[in-house]
């Protein structure tokens, strides 16, 4: 078995990537078979105020919330920046940057397969963005002070 290994660390200790390869090669009597297999492990800091603001923000933009919205619709199949681009009618240039934004927050996530990155909601970050914005839910509030 062969091991690689990359982190990359670009966008911050707390949005850390590590991607390992993996080749195994397997074989019973005479064959010649290998399995290829890639894991990423996406470490996104605990949601807070500042980044529950920053990924409301991401979404804050027409496009942006579109691309998302496709991505939820597409599934874990994901889409292509080409496909996106399709669907949404966004030249090249001007998704990349809309893209961007959303990778930056963790709200998608993209995996290279040779030349084609594809892209997929982050189902993980959404729902973790709607547990925090609703877990005070109905909780009541306590007067502030000098209020009788």
């Amino acid at each position: 078995m062969r091991v690689e290994n990359r982190v990359d660390c670009s966008r911050g200790a707390e949005n850390c990537e590590i991607s390992l390869w993996f080749r195994v090669s397997q074989c019973a009597g005479s064959c010649n078979t290998t399995l290829q297999a890639n894991l990423v492990l996406l470490y996104v800091q605990a949601m807070n105020e500042s980044n529950a603001a920053k990924s409301l923000s991401a979404l804050g933009h027409d496009a942006r919330l579109s691309v998302f919205r496709l991505l939820v619709k597409a599934g874990e199949g994901g889409l292509n920046v080409g496909d996106i681009g399709q669907h949404l009618s966004i030249p090249a240039s001007t998704l990349a940057h809309h893209l961007s934004a959303l990778v930056d927050v963790g709200l998608v996530r993209q995996e290279r397969f040779g030349r084609e990155i594809r892209n997929y909601a982050n189902y993980d970050v959404i729902s973790e963005l709607v547990e925090f914005l609703t877990k005070e839910c109905c909780v009541g509030l306590d007067q502030p002070d000098g209020v009788v």
